[in-house]
C-alpha cells in the first residue's frame, strides 16, 4: 500500500484523511543494559535509531531519578510507518478497541510482547519487551499549527473527528473496532 493511496478519499480534497506518522514507544523503566537492549531490538524492529526519553520526576519507590533515561521512543513515517504498521496491526489480529481512539483521531495500542510481530523471534540475550504504538491522522493543512513563522490554530472542522478515525480503520486498513 503507497503512502498516496493510504488515506480517506472525500468530497474535498482539504477534507481528506491520512497517517500523519507512527509513534513507536518502548517504555522500560530504568536506566542501564535493559535500556540499551529495548533501544537495539526496537532498531531492528523499525530499521531507525531510537532517542531515548528522560524521566520527568524522581519516584524513590520505583528507583526513578528525574532526568535519568527510562524509555525509548522511535517517529516512523511514510512507507516504514506503514509497513510496520501492518506487522503491529497483525500482531493484534486487526482489533482495536474503541476506546483506543480519541476524540482527535489519535489510536494508541499496546502489544504485550515483541515476539508477538510476525517473522520476529525470541532471542534469550535480549529478552521480551512490550511496546506502545500511537497512529496520528491529519488532514492537509495541519502544518500551519506547526511551523514557525505565521503559526495559526486549526480550526475544529479542520480536525480529525473519533468517527472519522473509526471509518479510517475500517476502510483503509481493514481493522476491526470492537
Amino acid at each position: 500500500m503507497a503512502i498516496q493511496k493510504s488515506y480517506l478519499e472525500t468530497d474535498h480534497p482539504m477534507r481528506r484523511v491520512f497517517i500523519s506518522k507512527v509513534v513507536v514507544n518502548m517504555a522500560v523503566g530504568e536506566s542501564g543494559e535493559r535500556l540499551a537492549k529495548a533501544a537495539k531490538l526496537l532498531e531492528e524492529l523499525t530499521g531507525q535509531s531510537p532517542i531515548f526519553r528522560k524521566a520527568k520526576k524522581t519516584i524513590k519507590e520505583f528507583g526513578i531519578k528525574r532526568g535519568e533515561n527510562i524509555a525509548c521512543m522511535v517517529t516512523l513515517r511514510g512507507e516504514k510507518a506503514l509497513s510496520f504498521l501492518k506487522k503491529a496491526l497483525a500482531a493484534v489480529d486487526y482489533t482495536i478497541k474503541a476506546s483506543s481512539i480519541d476524540h482527535h483521531g489519535n489510536i494508541a495500542f499496546g502489544i504485550r510482547e515483541h515476539i508477538l510481530l510476525p517473522g520476529v523471534k525470541y532471542d534469550p540475550s535480549i529478552g521480551i519487551f512490550g511496546f506502545d504504538v500511537v497512529i496520528v491522522l491529519e488532514r492537509p493543512g495541519f502544518r500551519v499549527s506547526r511551523r514557525r513563522r505565521k503559526r495559526s490554530k486549526i480550526p475544529v472542522k479542520q480536525r480529525v473527528t473519533r468517527e472519522e478515525a473509526i471509518e479510517f480503520l475500517e476502510k483503509i486498513l481493514g481493522v476491526k473496532v470492537v
